[in-house]
């Protein structure tokens, strides 16, 4: 059992990592070009041998990014939380009450973390297909939707278990 909870805390760290680094790093999108990265919170460009932020064009819904923004941000704070309340859970509640509230707080990150990448994927860069490609934070984005989710289901999983 010491074994299965020392994998799932790791699991756990990774997804943080993997949603900070999504949420943080610009690299949702990347244009041919290769100098034009642009990220959930700003576009850059390289002039002279370093970076610059420039805004985003007129024709980005607000409104959107920000839904992008406060989603990723969120999906950061619950996965954190989750794993505060997972050792918390450990040494406080009785078996078949542990990792509940655990699994939640990753339940709900996936949740974030699926509308933001989603709302992305819909809304912006659908006329730019041409001129770049979706960068290393996007897909970032979905596999710590993925694995997210996947630790969720373990938590569940795991409450049944100690339940018995």
């Amino acid at each position: 059992m010491l074994v299965l909870l020392a994998a799932i805390f790791v699991l756990h760290i990774a997804c943080i990592i993997i949603l900070l680094t999504a949420t943080i790093d610009n690299a949702w999108w990347i244009f041919t070009a290769g100098n034009m990265p642009t990220d959930i919170w700003a576009r850059w460009i390289f002039v002279n041998n370093s970076w610059h932020s420039v805004d985003f064009p007129q024709t980005y819904p607000q409104s959107y990014l920000q839904a992008v923004q406060a989603s990723s941000v969120l999906a950061c704070i619950f996965s954190i939380i989750g794993i505060f309340v997972f050792v918390a859970q450990l040494f406080t509640l009785a078996k078949g009450q542990r990792f509940l509230i655990s699994g939640v707080f990753q339940f709900f990150a996936c949740l974030c973390i699926m509308i933001a990448a989603s709302i992305y994927t819909d809304q912006f860069h659908t006329d730019e297909k041409s001129l770049g490609s979706y960068g290393h934070c996007f897909i970032l984005a979905w596999i710590a939707f993925a694995l997210t989710f996947l630790s969720s289901v373990i938590y569940f999983v795991l409450r049944k278990k100690t339940a018995e």
